[in-house]
């Protein structure tokens, strides 16, 4: 496995997996954590996930011309229209967010992006979009800061967790509506 350095500007993250699973155990929250090879991307873990049960996800981490930052959460087999979204969502044009900056808000690494990472961003400098199909998802399945595990949630839990850190997705959108 490959060791990513800190880049010197950014601090080390509030939660790393493994404070993250023990927070959301201190919290009462229930779930599932799933160890596995590193996934890096939606198609390699279509094997690994299909013994497991609920919604799977892929996470969008973008930043627009006028420097806002977005995380859009969807389901793994929602199409995600990067010209359509930012009128939906009221940004400027959409491109990929570095890595650095990846790091220094949601504390993770590409390969590893995930709602879960919003623990890391008290600041709330990202802002937090979330595809109606996983918002409706009875369960739905995270990576726990890094790709080699996935988590998974009740959607209740999942609301929960998004409570006690203080987030809401900004809008629930329906994706899948924005194609036609």
């Amino acid at each position: 496995m490959t060791e990513h350095k800190t880049p010197d500007a950014a601090p080390e993250p509030l939660f790393d997996p493994d404070r993250l699973l023990a927070w959301m155990t201190e919290q009462g929250l229930a779930f599932d954590n799933h160890e596995h090879p590193a996934v890096f991307r939606v198609e390699e873990g279509l094997e690994l996930k299909a013994s497991m049960p609920g919604a799977h996800t892929k996470n969008l981490f973008l930043k627009d011309k006028k420097g806002q930052i977005w995380l859009i959460s969807a389901r793994q087999d929602t199409v995600v229209d990067l010209k359509r979204a930012p009128k939906t969502i009221g940004s400027d044009r959409l491109s990929f967010g570095n890595e650095t900056l990846l790091y220094e808000t949601l504390g993770v690494r590409p390969g590893s992006v995930t709602a879960l990472g919003l623990i890391n961003d008290p600041d709330q400098r990202v802002t937090f979009i979330l595809d109606k199909a996983l918002w409706d998802a009875d369960i739905v399945n995270f990576h726990p800061l890094n790709n080699t595990a996935t988590t998974a949630m009740a959607q209740g839990e999942f609301r929960r967790f998004l409570t006690l850190i203080g987030r809401e997705p900004v809008q629930v959108v329906d994706f899948e509506r924005l194609g036609e």
